[in-house]
This record gives structure tokens, C-alpha cells and sequence, in this order.
């Protein structure tokens, strides 16, 4: 997971708008990484926090806490502090969720946290594209060490191909991937009657040779 937050001018939005800048779900991965660099230019600050499966594996209490948790502590990392906030909420209750923003805050701010802000508020939309390109880094980084991996999503074919594979060969899931995922849990279940007859058939060898 990576989390993102931007201080930009007002003076910059339509800068920003100008080089394209929009919903990073919108734009190619050769299009955002483009973007990167021209958009830091247009910034005041910026804060990017990497978390890794491990960190969210062993969070304490619900996904939502969690990241409620770190969007505040990217917003306090902040060396220029901004007037007004535009959050991209991830709680059903939009106005909850600003709410636990503005309780962790060191600093005073107005607030506006909504559903899908980074497709209606640029600033937004500037900091969800630092957010992917960091993110797609980090899985090209994977590659060259797990080979073709996919974008790492649930929907991604090539993601559930890599890990049911593997499962088979391992019987067990790559370090890389939160346990918690539903996903792993599908790819379990799926598999359990191909993986755990061979995982018998290794124990029963071992205790062979242990016998001899």
C-alpha cells in the first residue's frame, strides 16, 4: 500500500490540470511516470509513505484505522502545512472518515474528504499519481527477483497465476503478499486437494529415510 499526500498552491492547480494531470486510474503507467517529476515541480511538499504486507498484516485493529492511521501521519510529515485538505475517503461515511483525519492532525486545517476525490479534485488526483508510480516501482522491483508477478491486484490473471503456482511448488504463499488478503484464501481453498496430498507424500518420504 502507498499513500501519498501533496501542498500545492492554488495559484498551480491548473498548472497541474494543464500537463494532464487526473485520476491516476485514467492514465497509462508510461503516461504517469511521465507525469512524476513535472508534477513535484509544481509542489510546495510532498509526503510518500510505502507500507508492506507485514506492517498491514500486524496492524492493530481494522483496515480503515489503518489507514486513517498513516494518511494522518503523511499529513503531519508535511514541512509546508495546507489551509484545506482534500481526502479520497475510505470509509462508507465520508464525513467519519475526515472527521478521525482531523482528530490525529498536529496543525489546523478545513477538511473535505469525499468518495472518488481524486477523479473530481486535482491536487488529489496529483497525489494518487505519486502514490501508482511508486507503487508500480515497487512491483517492477519484485520482478526482477519473483519473475512476472502482474500488477499485484486480485483482478490481474497474471497475479493469481503467479500465486497459485507458487502454492503448488511451495505450499505456501510468496512473503510478498498480506496473509489477510481474501484472495490467498480463494487460491487455498482452491488448491488444497492438489497441495496437500503432496505435502503428505514429502513427509512420509522424510520419515523413510529418517527409518533407514
Amino acid at each position: 500500500m502507498v499513500i501519498a499526500a501533496v501542498v500545492v498552491d492554488e495559484e498551480n492547480v491548473p498548472k497541474l490540470a494543464e500537463l494532464g494531470v487526473r485520476d491516476s486510474k485514467r492514465l497509462t503507467p508510461k503516461r504517469r511516470e511521465r507525469l512524476f517529476d513535472e508534477i513535484i515541480k509544481l509542489l510546495d511538499d510532498y509526503a510518500v509513505i510505502e507500507l508492506w504486507p507485514n506492517e498491514i498484516d500486524s496492524r492493530e485493529g481494522t483496515l480503515n484505522e489503518f489507514e486513517v492511521e498513516n494518511f494522518v501521519k503523511a499529513l503531519n510529515s508535511l514541512k509546508v502545512r495546507p489551509d484545506v485538505i482534500y481526502i479520497d475517503a475510505a470509509d462508507v461515511k465520508e464525513e467519519r472518515f475526515g472527521e478521525d483525519i482531523g482528530k490525529g492532525l498536529n496543525f489546523r486545517a478545513e477538511i473535505v474528504a469525499e468518495h472518488k476525490a481524486d477523479d473530481k479534485f486535482v491536487p488529489v488526483s496529483a497525489a494518487s499519481i505519486l502514490a501508482k508510480v511508486t507503487r508500480d516501482r515497487a512491483i517492477e522491483r519484485l520482478k526482477e527477483e519473483y519473475g512476472e508477478i502482474g500488477s499485484g491486484y486480485p483482478s490481474d490473471p497474471r497475479t493469481r497465476a503467479f500465486l497459485e503456482e507458487y502454492y503448488r511448488k511451495h505450499g505456501d504463499f510468496p512473503p510478498i503478499v498480506r496473509r489477510s488478503w481474501k484472495t490467498l484464501r480463494k487460491i487455498e481453498e482452491k488448491l488444497k486437494d492438489e497441495v496437500r496430498p503432496k505435502e503428505k507424500k514429502r513427509e512420509q518420504t522424510s520419515l523413510e529415510d529418517f527409518l533407514k
